[in-house]
């Protein structure tokens, strides 16, 4: 398999081979704007006027988009798909390619926005001879931010793949471990946190859980240094992990960077 980072939770997996396109968030560099003056606040005021995403794509959303198979989109939040000035929802996104969501309400929803091939991840399905097999996820150590999902990927001749998603650590993620024992794991680790909703995401200590859980799996980092809520840097998890002893674990990829696992 090849894990590449684009930016933020976009990923182009390719699987199986097939190529797969992971939460598209294809914005310029600042075109989403600031948490000043929504429901979101940081928990430092100085974090509300920084214009979102804070780095560009490492190349032209043409060719983030080119050779793509397939599209997961985990969940709905404006740093996982683009949603322009009108409301909709992925306005750069090709309507007619095969889209996997997490539940028939966001397939309903992306069908009015014009998409044709929508599957809901909510009963396990598959692309091709791909099995995509929808997870859990705890968006929110205080109070849910929304909901969102993470999938197992699977096939006769590929390691078993975790997209652990939008989530902290908590028991179902070690339960899916246990179940489907993943191969290699890719945790959104930027502990992206706000005021009223908490810690939405993994962190440095959460990733160390995770690595205590499966301590053969190799981890893949993502969801880094692209959102103002951010809390842990590449530098941070780099750091940690050499001092807990576990970074022959993890790989931290730039943005634009192949990771290859045979």
């Amino acid at each position: 398999m090849k894990i590449q980072q684009i930016r933020n939770a976009t990923l182009k997996i390719t699987y199986g081979g097939h190529t797969f396109l992971i939460d598209p968030w294809l914005l310029p560099k600042g075109a989403f704007g600031t948490f000043r003056n929504t429901p979101f606040r940081t928990l430092t005021e100085d974090r509300e006027d920084i214009p979102m995403p804070l780095v560009d794509l490492p190349f032209p959303k043409e060719a983030v988009l080119q050779g793509v198979d397939a599209c997961i989109l985990t969940h709905f939040h404006p740093d996982h798909i683009d949603i322009n000035s009108a409301g909709v929802l992925g306005d750069s996104l090709p309507r007619d390619t095969p889209t996997f969501v997490q539940s028939p309400e966001d397939a309903h929803t992306l069908w009015d926005e014009g998409f044709t091939d929508l599957t809901s991840l909510f009963q396990n399905t598959a692309y091709k001879d791909v099995e995509l097999i929808r997870t859990e996820c705890r968006h929110g150590t205080k109070v849910p931010c929304g909901p969102a999902c993470g999938v197992v990927f699977r096939h006769p001749a590929e390691k078993t793949l975790y997209l652990v998603g939008d989530t902290v650590w908590y028991e179902p993620i070690w339960k899916t471990i246990e179940r489907f024992r993943p191969d290699v794991l890719i945790l959104y680790a930027c502990g992206a946190s706000l005021k009223f909703f908490g810690r939405l995401i993994m962190d440095q200590h959460d990733v160390l859980k995770v690595h205590e859980a499966a301590p053969q799996a190799k981890l893949v980092i993502s969801h880094m240094e692209s959102v103002a809520h951010a809390t842990v840097s590449r530098a941070d998890m780099r750091a940690f992990a050499e001092a807990k002893g576990f970074e022959g674990s993890i790989v931290i990829p730039a943005d634009g960077e192949t990771v290859t696992i045979d």
